[in-house]
């Protein structure tokens, strides 16, 4: 009995501590509720996109493909979403570092994709996810990767 106790004394700080440190965290909830405003976004513009979510790791919670868009849109818009996820920043930020003088190094990071429309999501400061959309111009998947955003 003694021992139970004891195993007990060293074990109830572990369980409070890890519950008051959870992380946010992007749900599938939210994942949807994203996607549903870049859809509805895409829809009122006339534009048919590829919508994908990615959790904090770079893993797709979420990839739609709106009827009639090309299929080399599914590889760009995760690779819009990974570039934003993982660096952490708008996809955009690279796109205008290319055109810049030297920019061209931009080209040599690894999973950068130098195109508008790859936005990181943030929850209370931390990043949690990231959107990618890839459909029509890149000017055009940033504005629903922004309207999305503002739905969330």
């Amino acid at each position: 009995m003694k021992n139970l106790l004891i195993i007990l004394l060293f074990l109830v700080p572990f369980f409070t501590q890890a519950q008051t440190q959870m992380q946010p965290y992007l749900s599938l909830e939210d994942a949807t509720h994203i996607s549903d405003a870049a859809e509805a976004k895409s829809k009122a513009e006339g534009w048919n996109m590829v919508i994908v979510v990615m959790d904090a790791g770079g893993h797709i919670i979420s990839l739609r493909k709106m009827d009639g868009v090309q299929i080399g849109s599914i590889d760009v818009a995760i690779g819009k979403a990974k570039t934003a996820v993982y660096f952490k920043r708008p996809t955009k930020v690279f796109e205008d570092a290319m055109k810049a003088e030297g920019g061209a190094r931009i080209a040599t990071l690894p999973n950068a994709v130098a195109i508008e429309g790859g936005l990181p999501i943030f929850k209370d400061g931390i990043i949690v996810g990231s959107i990618g959309i890839s459909g029509a111009s890149s000017a055009q998947d940033g504005i629903v990767a922004a309207a999305a955003l503002l739905a969330f």
